[in-house]
C-alpha cells in the first residue's frame, strides 16, 4: 500500500495502472445502481415465480431503496475507517453474495431479506467511486473521468427496465440477479489486488457514533418508507404513514443533533458551509427527481395508455441511453473549456424544453412523438451532470470529499424518491380532476354523446340486453383515458417550471476554484 498521498501537478499523465482500477470501480458502480431498476419491469414474473402478493411484492424494489440510502452516507467514514479498499471491496463481494442469493430465493421473504442487504452492500460502492475520482486523479483530468462517473450515474436506471426486460424474456427473473455474479467476483478480485489509494484508520470504530448511525438509519430508511408509499396509502389519511412520519421526524431531530455533538460524527455535515457544495447538492436532488421521475413516467404512460410490453418500454425508453452515451465525450471536452454554469444552464434549458414538449401529449402518442423529447433528456442529463459533479465535489479539500460524496449522492436519491411521491399524488389527484371536468361534459342533452352512445351500442349489438351498458362502460373508459393523459400532461408541465427554475439557479453559483490538487503516489 501507497503512504500518505501528496498533491498531483495538473499537468502529471493519468496513470493506466489507476485508470484500470478506476474503471473497474465504475463497473461495480454501474452493478449497485443498475439493480435498482432492473427488476421494475419484471416484477409480475418474480410474484408469480415466489407465489407473492401485490402489497409485498413492492417490497422487492423498496427493500433495496431504503437500504441503500442508509448505506451511501455512511459509506464515508466506513471509507475513511477501513480503507478505500477493503471498503470497496467488502461492498462488491457483499452485493455479488447477495445477487446469487437473490437468485434462489424461494420465498418472498427470502427475497426481501436479500434484496436489503444487497442494497445495503452494494450502496457503498456509489460514494465511493465519486470520491475516489476526485482524490486520485489531477483537477484538470476531470474532463476524462467525470463523464465516465457521470454516464454511469445517469445511464444504469435509465436503460435498468430494458436490460431487465431482455433478460426476464430470452431466461427467467433469476438471471436479473445472476448477471451480478460473474462480474462481481472479478470487481471484487480488482479491489483487493489494485486499490492502494489511502491507509485505514482503525482509531475511528473506538469513535463510531452508535446513536448517530441508528437514528440515521432509522430516519432515511422511514423518511424512504414514507415517500414510496404515501401516495399509494393516501398520505396521511394512513395510521402507518402517520406513524413513520413522526418517527422519521423524531430520529432525524436526533441525528442532526449527533451531527454536531458527536467528536466523530457519521455524517460530517462541514461540507455544506462551502456554497457551491450546498448549490450542487440543491442541484443534484432536483436532477434526481429529472432522473428517476421520467424514467417512471415514460413506462407507466407506455404499459396504461399504449398498451406496451415490458420489452417495447425498453426498447422505446433505450433512445434515452443511446443519447447519453453519445454525449457523454462531448461533455467531458466542453467542461475543460466551458464555464460549468453555462453547461448547467444548457443542460436545464434543454430538459425544460424536452418536458415542454410533452405537455401536448394525446393519448396516440407513440415512440416517434417521443423520440426528441427523450434525446433532449439524455443530452441534457448529461451536459448537467458532469458539472454539476465538479461544482459540488470539485472545490473542496480532499480531507472532506469522502464524507462530502456520501450526502451528494443521497441528494440525487432523495430527490428521486421526493419526485416519485410528487409525481404519483399529483397524477392521481389531476386524474381526479379532469375526470370531473370531463364527466361534466358528458350530457346526454349534448347530440355528439347520444350519437357516441348509439354507435358504441350497436357496436356492442352481440351483447343482447347488455350492449346499452357496455357501451356506457367504454365512454366511462375513454374518459378516464384522457384524464389520465391530460393529468400526465399537467406532471410534465410542473417538471417545466422545475427545470426553469434550476435554469435561474445557476445564475447564483460561483464558478469553481479546486481547493487543492488530486493527491497522488
Amino acid at each position: 500500500m501507497s503512504s500518505t498521498a501528496t498533491p498531483a501537478a495538473d499537468d502529471e499523465p493519468i496513470d493506466k495502472r489507476k485508470l484500470f482500477t478506476f474503471m473497474c470501480m465504475v463497473f461495480g458502480m454501474f452493478m449497485a445502481i443498475l439493480d435498482i431498476q432492473i427488476v421494475s419491469a419484471s416484477l409480475p414474473e418474480i410474484q408469480s415465480g415466489l407465489s407473492a402478493s401485490q402489497d409485498d411484492i413492492a417490497w422487492v424494489q423498496t427493500a433495496y431503496l431504503i437500504a441503500e440510502v442508509i448505506m451511501i452516507p455512511l459509506s464515508g467514514y466506513l471509507s475513511r475507517m477501513l480503507s478505500t479498499r477493503w471498503m470497496f471491496a467488502i461492498s462488491a463481494g457483499g452485493f455479488t453474495l447477495m445477487s446469487l442469493m437473490c437468485a434462489t430465493s424461494t420465498t418472498i421473504e427470502e427475497m426481501i431479506v436479500w434484496r436489503a442487504l444487497q442494497g445495503f452492500v452494494g450502496g457503498g460502492m456509489i460514494p465511493t467511486v465519486f470520491a475516489s475520482a476526485y482524490l486520485i486523479f489531477p483537477r484538470s483530468k476531470m474532463s476524462i473521468v467525470s463523464p465516465m462517473i457521470g454516464l454511469v450515474a445517469t445511464l444504469a436506471p435509465t436503460i435498468g427496465p430494458t436490460l431487465g426486460g431482455y433478460l426476464t424474456e430470452l431466461g427467467s427473473w433469476h438471471w436479473l440477479f445472476l448477471i451480478n455474479v460473474v462480474p462481481g467476483i472479478l470487481v471484487t478480485v480488482a479491489a483487493v489486488t489494485l486499490i492502494d489509494f489511502d491507509e485505514p484508520n482503525m482509531a475511528l470504530f473506538d469513535k463510531f457514533d452508535w446513536t448517530g448511525f441508528i437514528s440515521m438509519a432509522v430516519f432515511l430508511g422511514s423518511l424512504e418508507f414514507v415517500l414510496e408509499e404515501g401516495s399509494g396509502e393516501d398520505w396521511f389519511q394512513s395510521s402507518e404513514i402517520v406513524l413513520f412520519s413522526l418517527v422519521c421526524f423524531v430520529c432525524g431531530v436526533l441525528f442532526f443533533w449527533r451531527c454536531f455533538s458527536a467528536d466523530e460524527p457519521v455524517v460530517d455535515l462541514r461540507a455544506f458551509q462551502n456554497k457551491n457544495f450546498t448549490m450542487g447538492c440543491i442541484f443534484s436532488f432536483t436532477m434526481g427527481i429529472g432522473l428517476y421521475g421520467l424514467t417512471y413516467l415514460y413506462p407507466v404512460y407506455l404499459s396504461s395508455i399504449r398498451n406496451y410490453s415490458s420489452l417495447q418500454i425498453g426498447e422505446t425508453m433505450f433512445v434515452t441511453g443511446v443519447a447519453m452515451f453519445l454525449t457523454a465525450p462531448i461533455a467531458g471536452r466542453l467542461s475543460s473549456v466551458m464555464d460549468p454554469r453555462v453547461m448547467m444552464a444548457i443542460g436545464f434549458a434543454g430538459f425544460g424544453v424536452g418536458t415542454w414538449m410533452v405537455t401536448g401529449m394525446t393519448h396516440d402518442w407513440d415512440f416517434w412523438e417521443l423520440f426528441v423529447p427523450q434525446i433532449l433528456r439524455g443530452c441534457s442529463l448529461m451536459l448537467c451532470m458532469v458539472p454539476i459533479n465538479n461544482v459540488a465535489l470539485g472545490v473542496l479539500p480532499p480531507h472532506m470529499i469522502k464524507n462530502a460524496s456520501g450526502i451528494f449522492n443521497l441528494t440525487r436519491n432523495l430527490g428521486g424518491a421526493v419526485g416519485l411521491a410528487i409525481i404519483n399524488t399529483e397524477l392521481n389527484a389531476r386524474t381526479d380532476f379532469h375526470y370531473e371536468r370531463i364527466a361534466e361534459t358528458v350530457n346526454w342533452s349534448r347530440e355528439v354523446v347520444t350519437q357516441t352512445q348509439e354507435m358504441l351500442t350497436r357496436s356492442f349489438s352481440g351483447l343482447g340486453d347488455a350492449a346499452q351498458t357496455a357501451a356506457i362502460q367504454t365512454m366511462s373508459n375513454m374518459a378516464q383515458r384522457e384524464a389520465f393523459v391530460m393529468a400526465f400532461s399537467d406532471v410534465f408541465f410542473i417538471l417545466t417550471t422545475l427545470f426553469v427554475a434550476l435554469f435561474l439557479g445557476t445564475f447564483i453559483v460561483e464558478r469553481p476554484k479546486a481547493a487543492g490538487g488530486a493527491p497522488g503516489h
